[in-house]
């Protein structure tokens, strides 16, 4: 039915003339007004055949009609009036269908007369034009508003989640748990110093967990930290779609942009294992931050003693503690853990060059996942754009209208 009912709206558009047929039953229905309404608005040419009119009541039920059709600006539609009859061969009577036939085929034969009717079902197309590109551009404008209303709120939901990662890296939260066990683990209880001028120690250690099979110490506090981060962002990344998702559903267009994309009320498939690659890849990020520091310094006892990943894994924790450096220790969070990790890196970098390296970590995170959440904001900003709503979408018809105006 709605594409008919499209077909039938553009053929209406084209056509010189309406040929509107309707029944003594019903020709008072508000759907075949609302077609004669804008036939009259747009100066269409309109002839009415007025079909199934019981004999009695023909010149009541025309009178009617016409005054109906003069309220609307249609009083010089020609009526054609039917009487309800029996068929004759599956066909009206001819003598009920004379009076339209004639009307047609005196148009078909006078060339003037159909050049009359072309007029001035172009004149009143030309008449009303500015009044329907006004409310074309009235709903252009309300169609772009509502497009760029999607886009911002899908871009807030993705930006508020950056900042919630940022806010998870940087509130010690990822020092709790299973990162804080290996930790310990790795600088053991009060003697990470001891460690740190020790490399024979450490060497001992890393050859006690070969043979027992157990992952070396710093491997086991890396992974429990890219765990962590992953499930941080990952998280977010969920919360942000279904956030977006959410408000989508109370603005306009949203719910059917959601009907036609589901899929967007959620975070994207196989996104899980593309955090894994990007937190892999940071870690491949800071391992090269503590190479390129540490080349002057690879053969000191403190360099040795961790090494280039056992540094970097150390630097990876650092990143997670706050800014505020020290009075971390002030809010009890992870028992000073952060403060532990500072003090390692700068036995070994110094503390102007650790805190350089912590906001190069943290800053380099936030860059990789600004351009994660980005692909995702970018399956919300590409289905508003399916819809082909055009920014300069008005100005062009206010400019199309302005060009035939002054053509006429």
């Amino acid at each position: 039915m709605a594409a008919n009912r499209d077909l039938a709206a553009q053929l209406l558009a084209a056509a010189d003339l309406w040929i509107f047929v309707t029944t003594a039953a019903r020709y008072a229905d508000a759907v075949p007004w609302d077609l004669l309404r804008e036939a009259a608005e747009r100066g269409t040419s309109v002839a009415i055949v007025l079909d199934r009119v019981p004999p009695e009541v023909i010149g009541e039920i025309r009178s009617h009609l016409a005054e109906m059709l003069r309220e609307q600006g249609l009083d010089e539609a020609p009526i054609f009036p039917i009487a309800e009859s029996r068929l004759e061969s599956g066909f009206l009577p001819a003598d009920q269908t004379a009076g339209i036939r004639r009307w047609l085929t005196g148009l078909a034969g006078d060339a003037q007369a159909r050049a009359d009717v072309v007029r001035q079902t172009l004149q009143g197309a030309l008449e009303s034009l500015d009044q329907r590109v006004a409310a074309l551009v009235a709903a252009s404008t309300e169609q772009s508003e509502a497009a760029q209303a999607l886009e911002r709120s899908a871009s807030l939901a993705y930006a508020d989640g950056v900042n919630h990662v940022r806010e998870g890296m940087e509130d010690g939260t990822l020092l709790r748990g299973e990162v804080l066990a290996r930790w310990q683990e790795f600088v053991g209880t009060g003697e990470f110093f001891r460690q740190v001028e020790s490399t024979v120690s450490r060497l001992r250690d890393r050859v006690t967990s070969f043979f027992k099979g157990e992952p070396p110490r710093d491997q086991a506090l890396g992974e429990a930290l890219q765990s962590g981060a992953a499930l941080l962002i990952s998280n977010h990344a969920e919360l942000a779609a279904s956030t977006a998702a959410r408000a989508w559903r109370t603005l306009p267009g949203g719910e059917q942009l959601l009907a036609v994309s589901p899929e967007l009320a959620a975070a994207s498939p196989g996104l899980d294992d593309r955090i894994q690659r990007l937190v892999r890849d940071w870690q491949g990020d800071i391992l090269d931050m503590v190479r390129e520091e540490g080349q002057d310094r690879r053969l000191t006892a403190r360099f040795m003693a961790y090494g280039v990943n056992g540094l970097g894994v150390v630097l990876m924790l650092l990143a997670f503690a706050s800014t505020a450096g020290l009075a971390l220790i002030e809010v009890g969070i992870a028992g000073g853990t952060a403060v532990a990790a500072q003090k390692v890196l700068e036995a070994v970098f110094g503390d102007q060059a650790v805190r350089e390296l912590a906001q190069k970590a943290r800053e380099r995170l936030i860059e990789r996942v600004s351009e994660l959440y980005a692909d995702e904001l970018g399956r919300y900003l590409g289905a508003v754009e399916r819809v082909g709503v055009s920014a300069g979408q008005s100005e062009a018809l206010v400019a199309a209208a302005a060009t035939v105006k002054a053509a006429r």
